[in-house]
């Protein structure tokens, strides 16, 4: 990596209006992603004044190609920090951050060039402590599309364009807000769900910067999205928001159990009724991801089929992490008084 902005010291450089940017990237296990994100951090028309990884533990090599990279560009730092949840690493590095503003991404993702630049202006044109920026599913195969229209939220429009989110590996915060909310909760799943909320309910209102694109890698299997998210179940559910995801799609199965017993013994057409909302849930989700294309992709079965498998996958994915919290309530326990410490400190 190498640092091809101005330099601090070459005349002309007005120390005051610029923000000066930390960024901030938690990592475990990356050896086969963090180059190309490195790669992407090197090609920043902006480039962040320093950049923080905060290593939770890998053992793959991620660490050799860090320090590799450290060797060669002396705004990247490294911090080892055995154990650490994706939520804790982002507060180690923040807290060990030289400059104000914090950038946040993930490995796993790439950047587009303009992301910082297009943060950063938005940061400095507006009165605001936290700026999100845009996000696209990366699509390399047929199953990636599929999962990307199974549960990647369609884009919505804002000024200046559309975006989904808010996603905090595009992101743009104060430390003061940072600090405001106490920081991240302490997991490895929906700490940044909380984190959002916390900084809505301290007044911290969203700006928007629609051009500033990270490249998001999705999961390239049906067995490996169903175990991520059957941890992301686990965490909502030790973090109490059922009320958001189990609840709806519990809902959704129990009012289906009648039609399968008059089913079992009557006729098996009552089925028709629980396949049918299961058909509206996978219809509706292809509708809003169609973007500008024609109704021949709209209408491909096979596209329909795997959508609807992927969809089933999640829902599974949903009960089985659900039952794995529940049968952990010493975990249930920590995370419950981890939220309390920092919503009343």
């Amino acid at each position: 990596m190498r640092y091809n902005g101005p330099s601090m010291d070459q005349p002309g450089f007005d120390d005051s209006a610029k923000i000066r940017v930390s960024l901030v990237v938690p990592v475990l296990d990356e050896a086969a992603t963090i180059n190309q994100l490195l790669e992407s951090i090197e090609a920043q028309v902006r480039q962040p004044d320093e950049v923080i990884f905060v290593d939770g533990g890998s053992r793959d090599g991620t660490q050799d190609l860090l320090l590799a990279a450290r060797a060669v560009n002396p705004k990247v730092r490294f911090i080892q920090a055995r154990k650490a949840s994706p939520g804790l690493g982002r507060n180690i590095g923040i807290t060990n951050a030289r400059y104000d503003w914090i950038a946040l991404t993930d490995a796993g993702n790439r950047l587009d060039p303009h992301w910082l630049e297009r943060l950063v202006e938005t940061a400095e044109s507006r009165p605001t402590a936290i700026v999100c920026g845009n996000y696209e599913p990366v699509i390399d195969s047929f199953f990636t599309e599929c999962a990307s229209i199974a549960y990647v939220p369609a884009s919505i429009p804002m000024p200046g364009g559309t975006v989904r989110g808010p996603f905090i590996a595009s992101s743009l915060v104060s430390s003061e807000a940072w600090q405001s909310v106490g920081g991240f909760p302490d997991m490895r799943a929906a700490e940044d769900l909380i984190f959002f909320e916390e900084l809505s309910k301290k007044g911290h209102a969203i700006e928007w910067a629609p051009e500033a694109v990270v490249h998001w890698e999705l999961r390239p299997s049906l067995g490996s999205t169903f175990r991520r998210f059957v941890l992301y179940s686990k965490w909502n559910v030790w973090g109490e928001r059922q009320r958001h995801w189990h609840y709806r799609i519990a809902l959704f199965y129990v009012a289906g159990l009648p039609f399968l017993v008059l089913a079992f013994i009557n006729s098996w057409w009552w089925l028709l009724v629980p396949l049918s909302v299961l058909f509206t849930r996978v219809a509706k989700r292809i509708w809003e991801h169609r973007e500008n294309r024609g109704l021949g992709w709209v209408l491909n079965p096979v596209r329909f089929a795997v959508v609807a498998t992927v969809t089933l996958a999640i829902d599974l994915a949903m009960f089985v992490g659900w039952v794995g919290a529940l049968i952990k309530p010493s975990q249930a326990r920590r995370v419950r008084g981890m939220l309390q410490n920092l919503r009343y400190e």
